[in-house]
């Protein structure tokens, strides 16, 4: 390889160009953050729901409610985590991750810790369900969200109504094999040059988006299917926003030339952080306008709900980008953002975060049933303290007790990528 002339950027494979290319293996903190962030936002969100707050009139009313935007970013990142191994092999031509051990791998890190919370759910709030072989096959096997005439009001069981989008997770990780095997398809069209299958690959992952909007319009024509909006084709594109940053990291390190434009997009998003979480954060108070609809009431027409696809969309790309973009070890001293969401508080939270999406609403019902209030009344401060201790104290046992354990016993270590 011929080094790169005097005053140009460095040749890549060299050290000073390898230090700016996105970090694409290994742990990366500032992630980590983002599923604390996530997992808290949901977690404020359902206190102020279930106070009322959230439904009040008013700038803080609103800002409250915008909390479930925070279900794209889980999305988003399990598109972004998961669909990188196969970005990796499309790109080279090589084959992909084994998926019996993908599935294997998928299986033990979600469902124990779920199933242990949908038991105690279903006997708290449920008794009279637990005889019925259909509820307790459809809850542990996260279908319930298809169920045609439920026997639950709202998103789901009693304590159980935040996991809609697990089901929506679970059912993305059985697609995900096909969809990367259709994508590496798509991508041998470019034959050997990389940079025309990086390219097919992002067409292939923009269709997914499509697919989300051909979804949304089946929603509510010929007639409104309230339902399909807890479905998987509906939510696709909120994937295929982690996706296209797997493609983008990935096609960055096998780009030929110094400074082609996938180098170019990823360090000028990297080095923007500010910028980014700025159109991020406009998103979000755009997304908390009647022009996605009402509040806690379901999409009500589709303009709202196209309306609330492109914001939510924006609002997870543009606040994931700039950490799943950045280079493992940047020159200089890193980033406030960076730091900020690499901080050791927040890795901790982010590692306990599925314990507390899991806890927070099994949480709040027993805290509301002891306190004796009424649904949308009382105080959102003095709720949420209790609720967040109590969840992040099951959270953390159920990482150190359960989550911990069964995947050193039962994932084994990983690969290390070619």
């Amino acid at each position: 390889m011929l080094p790169a002339p005097s005053g140009s950027p460095s040749a890549p494979g060299s050290p000073a160009a390898d230090a700016r290319l996105p970090q694409v293996s290994g742990h990366q903190p500032a992630l980590d953050g983002v599923r604390a962030l996530a997992a808290l936002m949901v977690l404020v969100f359902h206190v102020a729901v279930e106070t009322g707050d959230a439904l009040a009139p008013g700038v803080w009313g609103a800002l409250l409610s915008g909390g479930e935007m925070a279900v794209p970013l889980f999305f988003a990142l399990s598109g972004l985590l998961l669909y990188r191994p196969w970005a990796r092999a499309a790109l080279d031509g090589t084959r992909g991750p084994s998926v019996r051990r993908y599935l294997w791998r998928r299986g033990v890190r979600v469902l124990p810790a779920y199933w242990l919370v949908a038991v105690v759910a279903l006997l708290l709030w449920s008794r009279d369900r637990l005889g019925s072989a259909t509820a307790w096959l459809e809850v542990m096997t996260l279908t319930f969200t298809y169920d045609p005439d439920p026997w639950w009001y709202g998103t789901g069981p009693p304590g159980l109504g935040q996991m809609w989008s697990l089901c929506v997770e679970a059912g993305f990780y059985l697609l995900l094999p096909l969809l990367a095997a259709a994508l590496a398809l798509l991508g041998r069209l470019g034959r050997g040059d990389v940079d025309r299958r990086a390219r097919l690959l992002l067409a292939g992952v923009a269709a997914l988006s499509v697919s989300s909007l051909v979804a949304l319009v089946l929603q509510f024509h010929p007639e409104p299917h309230p339902a399909m909006h807890t479905w998987l084709p509906r939510t696709l594109g909120l994937f295929a926003v982690g996706m296209a940053l797997a493609v983008l990291s990935e096609w960055a390190w096998r780009e030929p030339g110094a400074d082609g434009p996938a180098r170019r997009f990823c360090r000028t998003l990297a080095d923007s952080p500010g910028l980014c979480w700025s159109v991020a954060g406009a998103a979000y108070l755009f997304g908390v306008t009647p022009l996605t609809g009402p509040r806690f009431a379901g999409v009500d027409g589709l303009w709202a709900a196209i309306a609330e696809l492109a914001l939510t969309t924006t609002f997870a790309f543009f606040l994931i980008a700039p950490l799943a973009l950045a280079p493992g070890r940047p020159p200089g001293r890193p980033d406030r953002l960076r730091a900020l969401m690499g901080h050791r508080v927040a890795r901790f939270l982010g590692r306990i975060s599925y314990g507390v999406f899991l806890w927070q609403f099994v949480v709040l019902y027993l805290w509301r049933d002891f306190t004796g209030q009424e649904a949308f009344t009382g105080s959102f401060a003095l709720d949420l303290v209790p609720v967040a201790g109590g969840t992040v104290l099951l959270a953390t046992a159920t990482y150190h007790w359960l989550e911990q354990p069964l995947a050193r016993r039962w994932s084994g270590p990983r690969r290390p990528p070619r």
